[in-house]
């Protein structure tokens, strides 16, 4: 019984170190060949956001809310960065994800539909309205 309505879907670029073994003029180019990869995303109007993210950060976790130094994941499985898509199905997705220009070099492209609603949300909402009738 899932019909969750979505909003897009997220390209999150998996991997902080692709790039690692690359001369400095390899990492240049491949470098300007994700930043035209984007810029043409947007210019075609399908990429609507899209950042790197740093490797420093801090998690919140457990019933104290107690924050720690983080990401913990190791950096080959840290995210990198995210493109923010508004296109209509996990298909054209995939095939955008398929253009990312760090494939080759190790990078991992992790693509998931954006939902409008907090699934956990909508299953409550459900119940609730069975419950009711």
């Amino acid at each position: 019984m899932s019909t969750q309505n979505q909003t897009g879907y997220m390209l999150l670029f998996v991997g902080m170190d692709w790039h690692k073994g690359l001369s400095p003029e390899q990492a240049q180019t491949v470098s300007e060949a994700w930043m035209a990869w984007f810029k043409r995303l947007n210019e075609l109007g399908k990429a609507v956001a899209g950042h790197p993210l740093g490797g420093e950060g801090k998690s919140v976790s457990g019933k104290n809310r107690t924050v720690t130094d983080g990401p913990f994941a190791e950096a080959k499985e840290a995210i990198g960065g995210y493109f923010m898509l508004d296109v209509a199905t996990m298909d054209e997705a995939v095939a955008i994800a398929q253009q990312c220009p760090g494939l080759p070099y190790g990078a991992k492209v992790e693509v998931r539909p954006v939902l409008s609603e907090c699934p956990m949300a909508m299953e409550a909402r459900v119940e609730a309205q069975l419950a009711q009738a």
